[in-house]
């Protein structure tokens, strides 16, 4: 392709080509072999910079080297060309160690060079040639991060493309779709054994997003498995939980799900990234309830198991509506304040979502009577004596 097909100078490769040789720079490294400067004829050029001081592209490199073998094996005609913003030949001499691709032979001047012709301000930065700044996805690295291969062209195009075929699968309902592409047994158990994606059908899911890492996923997986265990007491309730891992490694992973009553996604499962991006989740844990239907129901499911535990099952507004309707009328039913003899204070009705009973030291939800003085709290169950 020459300069003529680009509509701009900045993203064509012949001009990558011209720079290069105006540089005095007439050949391109593949592990020790010189090769010819590329002419972009048939091929779709890309240039990558990174450095091997930077730690977000250190964690790019293997992921873009996953995307490049895939494409390069389905017989796509694609070529990466490296570009190091290194600041020695060490650093330099490291990075480039297990790149499939072409790199630039090393100089510090030569990138700066590059690097303000194309204006690079941040890395790692992808950059494919020969596709214009109006049709280029506005993030290449986070669309390859997200998608992996199946980000090529990675135009803006094909970026929703995918978007579309995420909404699909998060509004269509389709749990073979959603999970692993159908591919049955799709989910394991800490103390063993599997399930499959066709055993979820009918049932109401709680997608947990979690990692053993993060002490609030700890707090809530104890929430979560008491309301599981009680609503699994009821053979009409049909409910199942799977666990997406955002566990750093394997070995986390493994302590997240040992005491997990529940199925969880493979760590070495792409689905797991997939289901994050699918269901854009932001923070962790993050609970996404999906109704029988396969279909969303609810995003906001660790603020409905903390607030009402296995009551709020199977958790649609329509349950939570009744649940709160309810509570009033318990509220009117109660006194509110009461002089028990267990306590020296006066105790006030109080909506406590999640509490220890200060006497007989079981769980308590909803309402308590609490002592605004010293925070003694007692179910109304136990109150003995009432004003």
């Amino acid at each position: 392709m020459g300069g003529a097909a680009c509509e701009t100078a900045e993203f064509c490769t012949q001009n990558f080509k011209t720079l290069m040789e105006q540089e005095g720079i007439h050949y391109l490294l593949s592990g020790e072999q010189k090769v010819p400067l590329p002419s972009g004829i048939g091929k779709t050029i890309c240039l990558l910079f990174s450095a091997n001081w930077s730690r977000p592209c250190n964690a790019f490199i293997p992921q873009l080297v996953q995307a490049y073998n895939t494409l390069k094996g389905n017989g796509q005609e694609l070529e990466v060309i490296f570009v190091s913003f290194d600041r020695d030949e060490n650093g330099y001499k490291e990075h480039i160690k297990g790149m499939p691709w072409l790199v630039v032979p090393f100089d510090v001047n030569l990138q700066k060079i590059i690097g303000n012709v194309y204006k690079v301000n941040q890395i790692p930065s992808f950059m494919p040639l020969d596709v214009s700044t109006k049709l280029l996805a506005k993030d290449a690295v986070g669309l390859i991060k997200d998608y992996g291969a199946d980000a090529y062209p990675f135009t803006k195009k094909r970026q929703e493309e995918l978007k579309a075929l995420d909404e699909a699968k998060r509004e269509g309902g389709n749990l073979n779709e959603l999970f692993a592409n159908g591919i049955d047994d799709s989910f394991v158990y800490g103390k063993g054994g599997k399930l499959c994606a066709s055993d979820l059908v009918g049932k109401t899911i709680g997608l947990y997003f979690g990692a053993h890492w993060c002490p609030p996923c700890r707090d809530f997986t104890s929430q979560l498995i008491e309301a599981y265990n009680d609503i699994s007491t009821n053979k009409d309730q049909q409910f199942e939980v799977i666990f997406i891992s955002t566990d750093r490694d394997f070995k986390e992973f493994e302590l997240s799900i040992s005491k997990m009553p529940w199925p969880a996604i493979p760590f070495n499962s792409k689905t797991r990234q997939d289901l994050c991006r699918i269901f854009e989740v932001e923070w962790i844990p993050s609970l996404i309830f999906l109704g029988p239907n396969g279909k969303t129901i609810s995003t906001n499911g660790r603020e409905m198991v903390s607030s009402y535990g296995a009551r709020g099952f199977p958790f649609t507004e329509a349950k939570i509506l009744e649940i709160e309707t309810s509570l009033m009328k318990e509220k009117d039913g109660l006194p509110q304040q009461v002089k028990d003899g267990k306590h020296e204070h006066v105790l006030t009705l109080d909506m406590a979502k999640a509490y220890i009973c200060d006497f007989c030291k079981k769980r308590g939800s909803f309402w308590a009577f609490s002592c605004n003085v010293c925070g003694y709290d007692l179910h109304p169950s136990c109150i003995e004596e009432t004003l």
